[in-house]
This record gives structure tokens, sequence and C-alpha cells, in this order.
């Protein structure tokens, strides 16, 4: 978390003035900021909207299957009314779609991981070589995009190999050791504090193992299916 510059430094031991109402804590990313939580009218107004449009009807025609008037289902949409229960059951069914679809949207979860240090799962990941260690550190469920992180241990033993290969974005963060990292027939010499961000379509990975034992920590980023 980085926060706004100001001015002038405050003298030491001066009681600062109250911080005005832009001063607040940012972060650097470039990131959208998070939407407004939809309330749950207009949470179901957008998933009947969604289906009906992915079946090819109109307002009018969705209404007429649900025996609504237009203007209520054109209000239930725009999430302006609290439709009754019988009235979602007749709209689910004239979609086509169970009626718990409707309050997906309202409900979905807002994951969060935590692994105490030294408990990842311990995983054979595709791919995984003799002397490659894989440390899982956490998973997300919901959402569009999948999110890996890992601590990746290359041991005595461990081998160079160059041809890893899969979809998604990656983030290795050097944390010990040296190595060598081949991607896209180039090379990269990484030491401690050390960041390299790659498409991992490409082959990849440690060419020359320069100091061991060393330890990384690898992000990968991918769409779900």
């Amino acid at each position: 978390m980085a926060r706004k510059s100001a001015t002038a430094a405050a003298p030491a031991f001066e009681d600062a003035a109250p911080a005005a109402q832009d001063d607040i804590y940012v972060t650097g990313s470039g990131a959208p900021a998070a939407a407004e939580r939809r309330t749950l009218e207009q949470a179901i107004g957008l998933q009947i909207r969604h289906h009906r449009k992915l079946m090819g009807l109109t307002v009018a025609e969705l209404a007429s299957a649900a025996t609504v008037s237009t203007g209520m289902l054109s209000k239930i949409e725009n999430g302006q009314i609290s439709p009754s229960l019988s009235t979602l059951q007749t709209l689910a069914s004239a979609l086509n779609m169970p009626i718990s679809l409707l309050f997906s949207e309202f409900e979905e979860r807002r994951d969060c991981s935590y692994v105490p240090s030294g408990q990842g799962v311990v995983i054979q990941r595709r791919g995984t070589k003799v002397g490659h260690n894989y440390e899982l550190l956490g998973h997300m469920l919901g959402g569009a995009i999948a999110c890996e992180p890992y601590l990746i241990t290359l041991t005595e033993d461990a081998a160079p190999y160059t041809a890893f290969q899969h979809e998604g974005t990656e983030l290795i963060y050097m944390l010990t050791g040296e190595v060598i990292y081949a991607h896209a027939g180039n090379s990269y010499h990484l030491k401690p504090g050390d960041t390299l961000l790659f498409d991992s379509g490409a082959p990849h990975g440690p060419e020359k193992l320069v100091v061991k034992p060393m330890t990384y920590l690898s992000v990968i980023m991918y769409d779900k299916d």
C-alpha cells in the first residue's frame, strides 16, 4: 500500500493535521475499482435479461411466455421492483432454468485462501521433473481467472529443463539461489529479488542451475474453461 505524497513533511513530534478527504491510502495498481455490490433485485434482473438474450427472446416474447406484462418484466430486468417467488418461478420456467440460478449473481462468493507457513500442498504438477518440488500456496474457487501460486524448490539433484509449456501468464520471483531461466529462445540470469513475467505458452524453464538449492515463487494465471 502506498500513500499519496504530501507537499512537505510534518515537523518531528508535531501534531499532524487531520487527513484531508482526498489524502487516502491507495494502491499503485491500474486495476479498475471494485464494482459496487448489486442489490438482490438488480442481480435477479441481470440474470433474467442475460438468459432471455441467450435464448433470443424479446421482452414481449418472454413476458407472454411467463404471463406477465411487458412493463412488469422491464421493471424486473432493471431491478426496479421485487418480484414474488411465484413470478420468479414462472420466469425461470419460461427460460428453462432452475430458479436458484436467478440468485447466483447476488450470492457470488469472494474467495480468500490462507495457507500458514510450511503448510502448502505438495503436489506433482503436470510436467514435474526429478528435484523440482512444487508447494501450492493457495487456490481460488470463484471467478473466470485461475490463479495458481507455487513455491518451487530445485534441490541438489535437480536437472535443467526448458520445455515447460502451458496456457496463461506466469510470474517468477526469485527467493534463493541463482538460475539461468530460458523463455522463447532468450535466457535470463535470475538472482534473489529478480522477477520474470512471461507468456507461458512459449517453452520455458531453468536452463542452468547456477546456485543450488534454489527457491522461487511462481504464479500462473489463465482463463478457466
